[in-house]
C-alpha cells in the first residue's frame, strides 16, 4: 500500500485485529455485513429458470447458469469489492458517500468534481430504493416456504410477511444492541445450513462442479441468443449484497470482512448454489422452489424458521444502513436535519431515524401487497443495485488515479474490465423497468431531487445572507457610535459563516441596542471525513472587545453537541448554564426569482419548515434559546 493510500487508512481499525478479537469481529460481521447476500439462495437460482425471463431447463443451461453465478461472485464480490474497492476507505469508513468524498478530494472546485458529487448523490439515493425492496423480497422469499411445507397455508404467505415486517420496523427504536449479540451465531448457523443442504445434492451429482469452467457460462450466453443475456438479470441477484460489504467496512474493518467472506460465506453460498443446480439436473420439477426442495420433509419447518430469522437479520442490516446513510447525508448538507436518536451508549453507529423508519415500513409493506410474491419482486430488484455498482466503479477510478497515484493505463484497463461486467448486468436489468424496476428508480429520482434541491437552496440562501454580513470592525464602530450597553452574561451566536458578524447579532443589536459582555461566535463545520480527532475538534480565536470565535469540526459520522463543546477545558467560555443562545431563522418565500424554479423553491421552503430545529440537532439547551427570524425570497 502506498503512502497516499495509507494516509486515508482506517479510523476505528488502525490496529490490525488478531486472535479472539478478530474472531469476534468475524462472527459479528456475519450478522450485519453478509445478511443481504446470504439470503439470495432463497430465490436467485429459481428466477433464472422460473422467472419472467427464465430459460429452458436442461443440463447445459443449469451448468451455464452455475458458471455465471460462480464467476459473478468471484469477479464482482471477491475481486472488485473485497480486493479493489475496499482499499478506498475514508478514515476507515466505506460506502458510496465516503467514496464520493475521496474521489472529489482535489484542489479547487471543477466541473469534474461537480459530476463526481452528482454521481455519488445518485448512487446513495438508489440505496434507499434497495432498502425498501430488500426486506420485502427477503422475508417474502422465506415465508413462501409455507407453500412447500404446508400447502394449506399458502394463502397466508402475504399476511404473515406483512406482520413480520410491521414487527421488525416497530422495534427499531429499541436499537439492535440487545438482539445484536445473537445475530452473528444465527447467521453462522444459517451459512452452515446452506452448505449442508448443498453438499447432500453435490455428492450425488458431482458432475455439477464442472460449472467452474467459464466455457459453460460463455456457451450459455452465446447459445441462448437474447434469452441468455436476459438471464444475467436474475444471475445478478447472487451479488446484490456487494455494496453492503463496502458500506459496513467502518463497523468491522476490511480484514475481518475479507476473512469471513473467503472462509465461510463464499464456500457456503457456492456449495448451496451448486447443490440447487445438482437437484435441478436430477429433478427439473423442483424448479418451483429448489432451495426448500433440497431439504428432507422433516426439516422443512425448521428450515422455514431459520430462513425467516436470516431474512429478518438481512433486513435489519439494510435498515440500519439506511439510517447511517441518512446521518451522513444530513451532516454533509444534502438533506434537511432529521431527528436522530442513539440507541446505544457504547456504539456510536447504532442510531434510529424515525422519519426514515416509517417511510421504509410503508414502502416495504406496499411492495409486498402490490407484488404479492418474491418472483414478482425480483423484477423490481437489481436495477438500483447495478446502477450503484457502475457508479462505484467510476468513482473508484478517480480514487486510484488521484489519491493512490496509479498509472493511467493500468487504472483505465481495470476500470474498463469492471465496467464491462457492471454494464452487462445493468443492461440485463434494464428490461425489468417495465415489470417493476421503475419503483427503485422513481424512489432514487425523488431522493436525488430532494438532495440537490436542498444543497442548491442552502447555497443560494447563503449567497443572499453573505451580502448582508457586516465586518466585525464595522460592527465595533457601530457599537461605539450607538453607545450601546454591554449587559452582563454570555451570548452564543450560532452562525454558518466563520467570518464577519452573524446577522442574528446585528438584528439583535439594531432592535435592542445591547450587547452581552461576552459574545461567542460559534460555527460548526462538517468535514468530508467520518471522524475528527479530539485534538482538532475546536479552533479558538480571540477577537477583542469581549468577542471570541469558535470553529468546531465534526466528521460526517459524528453528531454535533454544543453543550459538550462549550464545556471543554480548552474552550474559553463561562459556565454554559449562564449563556443565552441566539439562532437565526430564515423564513423562505418561494418566489422563483433567483435562478431556482418556483416549484423547487417551494420544495426547498417545505423542507426548511420541516427540518428538525437546531436546538435538537446541535443539542442546545431549549430553555435558553432566542430565535431571530428574517424573510428571504428564493
Amino acid at each position: 500500500m502506498s503512502e497516499r493510500e495509507s494516509a486515508h487508512g482506517g479510523h476505528a481499525h488502525d490496529k490490525t485485529p488478531k486472535g479472539k478479537y478478530l474472531a469476534a469481529l468475524c462472527l459479528a460481521s456475519l450478522g450485519v455485513v453478509f445478511g443481504d447476500i446470504g439470503t439470495s439462495p432463497l430465490y436467485a437460482i429459481r428466477e433464472c429458470f422460473h422467472g419472467n425471463h427464465g430459460v429452458e431447463m436442461n443440463t447445459a443451461n443449469v451448468l451455464g447458469v452455475l458458471s455465471l453465478v460462480f464467476w459473478s461472485l468471484m469477479i464482482i464480490i471477491s475481486f472488485k469489492y473485497l480486493v479493489y474497492v475496499m482499499r478506498a476507505d475514508n478514515r476507515g469508513e466505506g460506502g458510496v458517500l465516503a467514496l464520493m468524498s475521496l474521489a472529489s478530494e482535489k484542489e479547487g472546485r471543477t466541473r469534474l468534481t461537480g459530476i463526481i458529487i452528482l454521481l455519488g448523490l445518485f448512487g446513495s439515493a438508489l440505496l434507499y430504493g434497495d432498502g425498501m425492496i430488500t426486506p420485502a423480497i427477503s422475508v417474502l422469499g422465506a415465508v413462501e416456504g409455507l407453500q412447500i411445507a404446508t400447502p394449506a397455508l399458502s394463502h397466508y404467505v402475504v399476511p404473515i410477511t406483512v406482520v413480520i415486517l410491521i414487527g421488525l420496523f416497530s422495534i427499531q427504536h429499541r436499537g439492535t444492541q440487545g438482539i445484536g449479540v445473537v445475530f452473528g451465531p444465527i447467521s453462522l448457523l444459517w451459512f452452515l445450513v446452506l452448505a449442508a443442504l448443498g453438499i447432500t445434492q453435490v455428492v450425488q451429482h458431482p458432475y455439477v462442479l464442472s460449472a467452474i469452467n467459464p466455457v459453460h457460462g460463455l456457451t450459455f450466453l452465446f447459445g441462448n441468443d437474447h434469452h441468455g443475456f436476459l438471464v444475467m438479470g436474475s444471475v445478478f441477484l447472487v451479488v446484490t449484497g456487494g455494496e453492503a460489504l463496502y458500506a459496513d467496512m467502518g463497523h468491522f474493518g476490511a480484514r475481518p470482512i475479507r476473512l469471513t467472506w473467503f472462509t465461510i460465506v463464499l464456500p457456503s453460498l457456492l456449495i448451496n448454489y451448486f447443490g440447487q443446480g445438482a437437484l435441478l439436473i436430477a429433478h427439473p420439477e423442483a424448479i418451483e422452489n429448489p432451495f426448500y426442495r433440497m431439504a428432507p420433509p422433516w426439516a422443512l419447518i425448521p428450515l422455514l424458521i431459520m430462513a425467516t430469522l436470516a431474512t429478518i437479520i438481512a433486513s435489519q442490516a439494510v435498515i440500519s444502513g439506511a439510517f447511517s446513510l441518512t446521518r451522513q447525508a444530513t451532516m454533509l448538507g444534502f438533506i434537511p436535519r432529521m431527528e436522530i436518536r442513539h440507541t446505544s451508549e457504547r456504539e456510536i453507529g447504532q442510531i434510529y431515524v424515525p422519519t426514515i423508519n416509517w417511510i421504509l415500513m410503508v414502502a416495504t409493506i406496499g411492495l409486498v401487497l402490490g407484488f404479492g410474491s418474491s418472483t414478482n419482486l425480483a423484477s423490481a430488484y437489481g436495477i438500483a443495485v447495478t446502477t450503484t455498482m457502475v457508479i462505484t466503479t467510476i468513482l473508484a477510478y478517480f480514487v486510484a488515479r488521484h489519491l493512490w497515484g496509479w498509472g493511467r493505463l493500468v487504472t483505465m484497463l481495470l476500470t474498463a474490465v469492471l465496467l464491462v461486467v457492471d454494464i452487462s448486468f445493468f443492461s440485463a436489468n434494464v428490461v425489468k423497468i417495465h415489470d417493476g424496476g421503475w419503483f427503485p428508480l422513481a424512489v432514487a429520482a425523488m431522493v436525488f431531487i430532494v438532495m440537490t434541491t436542498w444543497k442548491k437552496g442552502r447555497a443560494m440562501l447563503w449567497n443572499q445572507i453573505r451580502g448582508t454580513i457586516v465586518p466585525l470592525e464595522e460592527f465595533y464602530r457601530r457599537m461605539r457610535d450607538d453607545h450601546s450597553r454591554r449587559v452582563p452574561g454570555t451570548a452564543v451566536f450560532m452562525t454558518s459563516n466563520s467570518e464577519g458578524t452573524p446577522p442574528a447579532l446585528v438584528h439583535n443589536f439594531l432592535h435592542n441596542h445591547v450587547v452581552h459582555k461576552q459574545v461567542v461566535l460559534l460555527t460548526v463545520v462538517t468535514e468530508e471525513i467520518p471522524y475528527v480527532d479530539n485534538a482538532g475538534r475546536v479552533e479558538v480565536e480571540e477577537l477583542g472587545n469581549g468577542f471570541v470565535r469558535l470553529i468546531a469540526h465534526y466528521g460526517f459520522m459524528e453528531d454535533p453537541d454544543v453543550q459538550a463543546l462549550l464545556s471543554r477545558r480548552d474552550t474559553p467560555t463561562p459556565p454554559i448554564a449562564s449563556a443565552t443562545f441566539f439562532l437565526g431563522n430564515e423564513i423562505v418565500l418561494a418566489e422563483g426569482r433567483h435562478g431556482m424554479g418556483r416549484w423547487r423553491a417551494w420544495l426547498f421552503s417545505i423542507l426548511s419548515q420541516n427540518a428538525v430545529r437546531p436546538t435538537s440537532f446541535f443539542n442546545i439547551p431549549k430553555e435558553r434559546v432566542m430565535e431571530i427570524s428574517s424573510q428571504i425570497s428564493l
